[in-house]
């Protein structure tokens, strides 16, 4: 047998590829929607792709299944468990076959047993992993939004972001019974988790890869709960908020994704058209870093820089039903990379309208082809905020999570989370600058896009967030 491990950093989400050497046969469990790294990974191996597994209908990613299929041929198979809400639309595709409890899917000499394991969703399953060449009972298990290292999967999910109303409580207990029935197997059973550190399927995902069993039963909390009642509350309280765009993957994940054949690389769009699409109220994403769109950038834009959390920002601030043009820092041969790579993990959350792309030309040729001044972000420090507030000159909205503002926060902030900042603009007042603040500068420079583009003159960004407050000194409040 061989393992795969695919790690995709951007969604802290983690996918599998299983495969018997004797047969050339391989399995891929939880596939992303870039369905070429498995293809070439197993070919690679000298195997072919037979199979391809989910373990429930995900909340933070497009899945690959329906992708990896059409591309290989290979049977998908989809848990008939849960309750008829969450039961999969495209069950009837041809090469779909449904799964229950106690299942077992054969790859070669390995055996792939199915347990059912409810929880964070009614549908969700585990996979036992058994290379029976050389043993009789599993190696591992492929636990999903199950078992993490050192947590285990929200059961609030669908009520936050699928409003599907009194399911938490029912969820959080589902899972108890789960994770009491799954900690009578062995401890040496390897557990291989779907998610790590910086997933928002959980509050506090380990970013060790991998885990055993015995392991977890003694240092992950969810294990050490006494009693139903105690896990039910601990499981159910800080949580991070879910993104907006959770309720959207849910919807296509269950109806079924829309088949890619590959990543699109979006064309190159002449400067000239920039202004016409800005003023017809365009998406138009600025992808370069906020120091420098803050020094210069193109009005009614908004700033998602292009690193390791543009897709969580983009799938909770780019709309789904509209077409979205990016500007990307370089020229020629670098911006069109950095724009194929944007396209890619925007298609990763099903955002899959990228129309074209800017390159920094657009930016420097602004002024003279729109007749119009580029916009800046002014900074402010610390010490600056500190004697403004004291004079009551600006207006703090502080845009972190309820949890980090639970935490402490600077006397007289509002709080608006950063995804909510285009649904609550009536709660910023206008009379005054609005600074924006986050932990370290950088979320608050997303808000002050946001706000840029929505017709709030006088923004500032304060330098260096929450951190730089409390290491000059300043109090916080809770």
């Amino acid at each position: 047998m061989f393992l795969r491990r695919f790690f995709e950093p951007k969604l802290a989400q983690t996918s599998y590829l299983i495969g018997c050497v004797a047969t050339g046969e391989a399995l891929v469990i939880d596939p992303n929607r870039d369905a070429d790294q498995y293809i070439q990974a197993a070919a690679a191996e000298g195997a072919k792709i037979k199979h391809v597994t989910e373990t429930h209908i995900h909340a933070d990613f497009l899945s690959g299944s329906r992708e990896l299929g059409a591309r290989t041929g290979a049977t998908v198979y989809l848990s008939d468990e849960g309750d008829a809400n969450w039961k999969y639309a495209f069950a009837g595709d041809r090469n779909v076959k449904l799964i229950n409890e106690g299942d077992r899917i054969t790859v070669g000499n390995i055996v792939v047993e199915v347990l059912h394991t409810p929880g964070h969703t009614p549908e969700h399953l585990t996979f036992l992993v058994t290379d029976t060449a050389g043993a009789s009972e599993p190696i591992g298990a492929a636990t999903g939004d199950f078992v993490f290292v050192g947590d285990v999967g929200r059961p609030d999910l669908l009520e936050r972001a699928a409003t599907m109303k009194g399911t938490m409580a029912a969820g959080a207990k589902s899972l108890y019974e789960s994770l009491r029935a799954f900690s009578t197997r062995p401890d040496w059973l390897q557990i291989w988790p779907g998610h790590g550190a910086g997933s928002s399927c959980g509050k506090g995902i380990s970013a060790i890869p991998q885990s055993t069993l015995g392991y977890e039963k003694r240092f992950n909390w969810a294990f050490q709960a006494k009693g139903e009642q105690d896990f039910v509350e601990h499981v159910l309280s800080g949580q991070p908020e879910p993104p907006k765009y959770f309720a959207e993957m849910k919807r296509i994940n269950k109806e079924g994704p829309k088949i890619l054949g590959g990543f699109p690389k979006p064309p190159r769009v002449e400067d000239a058209r920039l202004g016409a699409l800005v003023n017809g109220g365009a998406v138009v994403v600025d992808t370069r870093k906020a120091s420098a769109y803050a020094t210069g950038f193109v009005p009614g834009t908004i700033n998602i820089p292009l690193n390791a959390s543009f897709t969580t920002w983009a799938g909770w601030l780019v709309p789904y039903t509209a077409d979205v043009y990016l500007i990307v820092d370089g020229g020629d041969t670098a911006a069109a990379a950095a724009a194929a790579t944007a396209a890619r993990d925007l298609a990763m959350i099903g955002l899959d309208r990228v129309a074209g792309y800017f390159d920094s030309t657009a930016i420097d040729a602004w002024p003279s082809t729109a007749g119009q001044a580029l916009g800046t972000i002014p900074q402010i420090n610390v010490s600056d905020l500190a004697a403004s507030l004291q004079h009551g000159a600006v207006t703090l909205v502080d845009v972190r999570n309820d949890v980090e503002w639970g935490a402490g926060h600077i006397p007289g902030a509002r709080h608006v989370t950063l995804g909510y900042v285009p649904d609550r603009l009536a709660d910023i007042p206008r009379d005054k600058p609005v600074v924006l603040q986050c932990q370290s500068g950088g979320r608050s420079s997303i808000g002050a896009s946001l706000l840029r583009a929505r017709g709030f003159d006088r923004v500032v960004n304060l330098e260096g967030g929450m951190n730089a407050w409390l290491s000059a000194g300043f109090p916080a409040e809770t």
